[in-house]
């Protein structure tokens, strides 16, 4: 066994000597490039003071530790050059002071060598310390390489296997030995095969062109931080019953028991708290990073949050309140907007509760001067007496009332205030800067794009729901004249015929059926009716036609012609209101003494109905262009509705309305509607029965 320890020692001591000279002969310009070649030079002679035995070998080994580290240092100050030294000069420190504690410990062990063993507890100490020693150095090897770019990652990845590869062994050395409170000589034999290991990737040569380029994660640098936490406090918790230990003492085990409990207790109060999380986010960012903020991830969830409202319906204005929250880590806020008489009223609300949380008065000169000015309003800064008059004086008191008011951000979009929104203060109060105005800044500028857009979205809305209104409105007027001019007809025979019973009779059943069109027509236009078509139901054309040849008939010849009974689908109410409209045009084109024919009947299976007249007649290019547009008319006082309407009316059915006309020899409207199953019109009237 002694030979193969010296061996692999020896073996690897070569190795990394020759991959030394190597590296030294063809870059030495630089300083990570000389520290890399010492460092490889110290493991080369920590290698060689194990194959011969050397009682100095565990001094090496930490020397060895802290060449590596130094030229881990130096790469990342080079990926950090634009960062002040001390954002990584904390982290080197820790683990440079567990080094020199590691040399003083084995300087004491080795000065104990000629007399007694250490005890136990110094034994178990040493072990501790090697063991926080190894997982640091893992998690910045881990941290460097997530954290280098991508180009950097193809030169980094062979030397950072091989410093994996060599810690990794250490840690699980010194696990068993403090695990078994002995040193694990058989694990230690197998020092040299981990050295031999880790000298393989190391000395394949780099890719050609590149440069060593670290870029921090933030993400990985703050889970980093939080496992070195954690780690820190068991460390310590151990430790500290260790002590107790050695103090001894009648209550010891009480001691110990105690310290052990409380110190768990609060590890697990205090480490997964928010608090803890968002000082320690603070901490990393204000300390290892040039910027505060990740802008890439931070915009990502800003644009996230207010494009997508998730599985819940969440309104616009929580959502923007939300997103910006995030951002500055806010535990709640709201939106205020405009309310059209140059104040503030409050839309939304985020977080915040169902309680009324203040009366929204006198907010005028606040509207005016974040319009003017569009500054993000720091609340602690006015209560204090720090702000500038004006923008102190334009905060209103119901703001400075609430103690938990913390920031105001205003949303302009186009010099134009479309809302403004009021942050609480997070658990973990910081002093804001430039970075932070700057991005609140752009975020509000995002969030009132959204709101401005929102609110076109809105008048866009409101101007359809009049453009519906106003069509509507249009229809009616139409019909209105249609019926206008029946009742003045009416009305002139009703002179000549009032002592005909016969007439009586028809103009009071024309009344009637005037005065149920007029209803159906308020109807149609109140804000309440959704132009909701009925579904459609078998119908007989036949009949329909019938009976507006016979409502028609003193007005104006009408004649129903075609098959006596014939089914199709269709709504009742709309087919003959747009037969109306095709029947009047037809009577208004047409000479008094020339009939207009409706006529029923069937081609390929498709039932038609048409309305045929022999009056002027129209152009192809009035039928092609102009015929269907609403309010163009050949009539004079026409609305140029009536054609319109009745394509809208067939349409909406499942028809088809087709135009056939000759100038000088009248016109055709076909309409085509779906057919409607006879056998189940049957099987209908046998329930009736």
């Amino acid at each position: 066994m002694d030979g193969f320890i010296q061996w692999s020692f020896a073996l690897s001591a070569a190795i990394f000597a020759a991959i030394a000279v190597r590296r030294a002969q063809s870059d030495f310009s630089n300083i990570r490039a000389r520290a890399f070649v010492a460092a490889l030079g110290m493991t080369s002679l920590y290698a060689l003071a194990v194959a011969t035995h050397g009682s100095v070998s565990p001094i090496l080994g930490h020397f060895r530790d802290l060449f590596w580290l130094t030229f881990l240092y130096l790469l990342w100050r080079r990926g950090a050059e634009l960062q002040p030294l001390a954002s990584i000069r904390w982290l080197y420190f820790v683990l440079a002071t567990i080094l020199v504690i590691q040399i003083v410990s084995s300087l004491a062990m080795l000065g104990s060598s000629t007399g007694a063993e250490p005890s136990r507890a110094a034994f178990s100490a040493v072990m501790l310390i090697r063991l926080l020693f190894g997982v640091g150095a893992l998690v910045l090897v881990h941290n460097l390489y997530s954290s280098t770019t991508p180009d950097g990652q193809d030169e980094l990845r062979l030397p950072m296997m091989g410093l994996t590869a060599m810690w990794l062994f250490d840690l699980n050395l010194h696990s068993s030995g403090w695990l078994a409170q002995s040193w694990p000589k058989e694990t230690a034999s197998l020092g040299g095969v981990a050295l031999l290991i880790a000298a393989l990737p190391i000395a394949l040569p780099p890719p050609a062109n590149r440069s060593w380029s670290l870029q921090l994660s933030r993400t990985l640098t703050i889970q980093s931080a939080s496992l070195v936490s954690v780690l820190a406090c068991v460390l310590a918790i151990i430790l500290g019953s260790q002590l107790l230990d050695l103090l001894g003492g009648s209550f010891a085990r009480e001691a110990k028991a105690a310290f052990i409990f409380i110190s768990l207790m609060s590890a697990l109060v205090l480490l997964p708290s928010q608090k803890f999380r968002a000082w320690l986010r603070v901490k990393v960012s204000k300390h290892l990073f040039r910027h505060r903020y990740d802008y890439r991830s931070e915009w990502l969830r800003f644009t996230s949050t207010l494009g997508q409202p998730g599985h819940q319906e969440v309104s616009l204005g929580e959502r923007i309140v939300k997103s910006v929250a995030d951002v500055m880590g806010a535990p709640s806020g709201m939106l205020l907007v405009p309310d059209g008489q140059g104040g503030l009223t409050m839309r939304s609300r985020w977080n915040a509760g169902n309680k009324e949380l203040f009366l929204l008065t006198n907010s005028q000169e606040l509207f005016d001067w974040l319009e003017r000015t569009g500054r993000v309003v720091e609340l602690d800064l006015v209560r204090g007496g720090l702000a500038d008059s004006e923008e102190a004086s334009a905060v209103p008191d119901w703001i400075n009332a609430r103690e938990d008011a913390w920031l105001l951000i205003p949303l302009i979009h186009f010099d134009r205030l479309e809302g403004v929104i009021l942050l609480a203060r997070p658990d973990t109060g910081r002093q804001l800067d430039w970075e932070d105005f700057d991005l609140l800044r752009v975020a509000g500028r995002q969030a009132a794009s959204y709101l401005a857009e929102s609110r076109g979205q809105e008048a866009l809305s409101d101007s359809r729901r009049f453009d519906e209104f106003n069509r509507r409105f249009a229809f009616i007027m139409h019909d209105i004249k249609n019926l206008v001019s029946q009742l003045s007809l009416l009305a002139r025979n009703a002179e000549r015929h009032a002592d005909n019973p016969a007439f009586r009779a028809d103009m009071i059943a024309t009344l009637h059926e005037t005065t149920a069109r007029m209803n159906k027509m308020l109807a149609r236009l109140s804000q309440h009716s959704k132009g909701k078509v009925e579904p459609v139901q078998p119908v007989d054309l036949a009949d329909i036609a019938r009976g507006i040849a016979s409502a028609r008939k003193h007005q104006h010849p009408v004649v129903a012609s075609g098959v006596s009974t014939l089914w199709a689908l269709a709504d009742r109410s709309r087919l003959e209101q747009a037969l109306v409209h095709l029947v009047q045009n037809a009577i208004d084109a047409s000479a008094p003494t020339e009939p207009v024919t409706v006529n029923v009947t069937a081609q390929n299976d498709k039932p038609l109905i048409e309305v045929i007249d022999r009056g002027e007649g129209m152009s192809q290019s009035f039928v092609a262009n102009e015929l269907f547009r609403p309010f163009t008319s050949t009539k004079n006082g026409g609305f140029g509705i009536g054609t319109f309407e009745a394509r809208a009316l067939i349409t909406e059915m499942g028809g088809v309305i087709r135009v056939r006309s000759t100038p000088g020899a009248g016109s055709s409207f076909s309409i085509e509607l779906p057919r409607a199953d006879v056998s189940e019109l049957y099987d209908l009237s046998q329930e009736a029965a």
